[in-house]
């Protein structure tokens, strides 16, 4: 088994910034978000120790601008053999929020993209706490521009995260919209666009 890093971090659309930072700032693979049932999101990530402590001191160093005041961060250089069932598991949907229990890039397999010059999709991730909020936000950024609504993802506790995809002038336009829609509706936990989402980060969504 490769080298092992965890980054532990609050909530889904936090998690996904600092997976997005870690995978462009390393070679290291996301193996997987495990959600804990709370607002705190589990990253599972592998790779050669050197890279995964690259990957780590860069969401560390994330972290702060994006308003959190820590996350936990960890090494395991040499798993015990033992360890795997704990890091390769079946996924599930848990029957108390109806979120999955992981964000897996085997959830959604794809073929790959033989045309390498094609534009990437930004994204766009608006998370809130309540449902009402996130369907009128999420109704707002798809009148709002030419967006595609990617998936809806639960980690528990009331915590929606959507995820919008398009070209970035209209992911920017409907994440606003969406904000502004919130209103008093519910709490807007994060907010962000992701210009070219590596990879390692758009493996785990829904297509």
């Amino acid at each position: 088994m490769d080298s092992l890093g965890f980054i532990e971090a609050p909530f889904l659309s936090i998690s996904a910034m600092l997976a997005h930072e870690a995978a462009k700032s390393a070679d290291v693979r996301i193996l997987g978000f495990e959600a804990t049932g709370n607002e705190n999101v589990l990253i599972r990530i592998a790779g050669d120790v050197a890279q995964i402590r690259a990957a780590l001191d860069a969401a560390l160093s994330l972290a702060p601008k994006l308003g959190v005041a820590s996350i936990t961060t960890g090494t395991i250089p040499r798993p015990a053999d033992g360890l795997d069932p704990m890091i390769h598991f079946p996924n599930a949907n848990n029957p108390l929020y109806g979120g999955r229990d992981q964000l897996l890039p085997t959830d959604f397999p794809t073929e790959s993209i033989s045309n390498k010059t094609m534009k990437p999709q930004a994204i766009g991730i608006l998370e809130t706490q309540g449902l009402t909020a996130i369907l009128e936000a999420t109704d707002a950024m798809l009148k709002a521009a030419d967006v595609k609504l990617v998936g809806k993802e639960k980690i528990g506790a009331a915590y929606v995260t959507v995820i919008v995809s398009g070209d970035v002038a209209a992911v920017t336009a409907a994440i606003d919209a969406g904000k502004q829609a919130v209103g008093t509706l519910g709490k807007i936990i994060a907010a962000h666009v992701i210009a070219r989402p590596h990879d390692e980060l758009t493996a785990l969504l829904p297509k």
